[in-house]
Formats: C-alpha cells, structure tokens, sequence
C-alpha cells in the first residue's frame, strides 16, 4: 500500500523552529536547543505524515517528541502541520535515524522510542537495509532511561517475529508486554496515517511494547 500524494505546503509558514538538520543539531546534545527547555523526550523513528507527531504532542504538552524522517517531503510536511498548529513541542529532523541514535543522542536521554511501519525491505538481500538490526536495537536499549518504552508496530507478520526475536536476543528490554489489538481500544488519530489506513481496508497490525528495567 503505497503513499499518496502530499497536499501542498502553506508557503507564509515559517519552519525554523519545528524542521531541523543534522548540521545544525546541538553536539553535544541538549534538547533545550531545540524546544527551549528541559522536558521528557520522546523519539518517532520515521514520522511520515506526521500524524503521531502532531496529536501527540497536542495531548501531552509536558513532553517534547522529536520525529526523524529521511525523506525530505515528508520531513516538511510533518514539519509545516506542526508549525500550522504552533505545537513547540514537537519538532522533526530531516535525516537518518541511525546516525541521529549514534551521533547525537546520549544514554538514558529518552523516556520512549516510537517505530511504527518501517520498511520491511521485502528482498533478501535487502534486509540489511532494515531499521529493526542488531546495531540499532542496541543503540535504543541505551538511549532509553530506566523504565523508558519502546513501541515497535508493523503490518509484516514476518518482521515483526524476527524483530521480536531480535529484541530477546540482543537486549534485555522486558517484553513484549500485551497491547490492545482493537482499533475500538484507542484513538486511530493518536497513531499514523499508515495505520489508519490498514485498519480501515481490514488488515493485521502487529503491535509490541518493550520496557528497559528501572
């Protein structure tokens, strides 16, 4: 199920506040650079849209959510509809989440980590490409801080397995804990476009939840 096409941007918005680069990131890293004080954080790995991005950060203002989208059109649109909504605390940087893990963000800095559909990279040759490795899965487990939660969901029943397998294997992360299945159990607007999408054409959404011992 492919993409559609994105409606065009407001052209008066100014994005300086919710669209960032990695050059211009803070290192080393504060993430009152970027939200003008010190907050949880929470990180989406690929924001697409930026549905998630957007309600979330609507719904708790408490806590800063930083999105990471490595295409550019999708970086400035989740960008511009936060901008629309004057939500500063939530921003989007345009760039790869692997390097924003290694690069940027330190031990115990995050209260959560987001991954919702990411490319499952179908051809064998190809699931190098995934985002769910061994090197990555790592990476979150020590970015998180005690009790911080990982939310990994996807439509590949293939994937998701592997990636929980994974998980056991190269973290001590406490899960997968159980997670509702029905769309009547939560707001489908406090998720992603994607997932709407799956549930409204009747398809299988895995969804898992992972937790790092306090």
């Amino acid at each position: 199920m492919g993409r559609r096409a994105l409606r065009r941007i407001d052209p008066s918005l100014d994005l300086s506040h919710h669209l960032w680069l990695p050059e211009d990131m803070p290192h080393p890293w504060g993430s009152e650079a970027l939200f003008g004080r010190v907050a949880p954080l929470e990180v989406e790995v690929g924001s697409g849209k930026g549905l998630f991005l957007r309600t979330a950060a609507a719904a708790r203002p408490e806590v800063d959510f930083l999105g990471v989208e490595i295409a550019g059109n999708y970086a400035r649109f989740a960008a511009a509809a936060l901008a629309k909504r004057r939500l500063t605390n939530a921003v989007v940087v345009l760039g790869d989440a692997l390097r924003l893990f290694d690069e940027f963000l330190p031990d115990e800095s995050l209260a959560a980590v987001h991954i919702y559909f990411p490319d499952p990279w179908w051809k064998k040759r190809h699931k190098k490409r995934r985002v769910m490795r061994e090197s990555f899965v790592r990476r979150v487990e020590q970015t998180l801080r005690p009790g911080g939660r990982l939310h990994f969901w996807t439509d590949v029943e293939d994937y998701f397995r592997e990636s929980l397998e994974l998980l056991a294997a190269s973290t001590t992360l406490e899960g997968p804990l159980e997670v509702a299945e029905s769309p009547a159990d939560h707001d489908l607007d406090y998720r992603t476009h994607f997932e709407r999408r799956m549930r409204q054409h009747g398809e299988a959404v895995f969804r898992s939840e992972f937790h790092k011992r306090s």
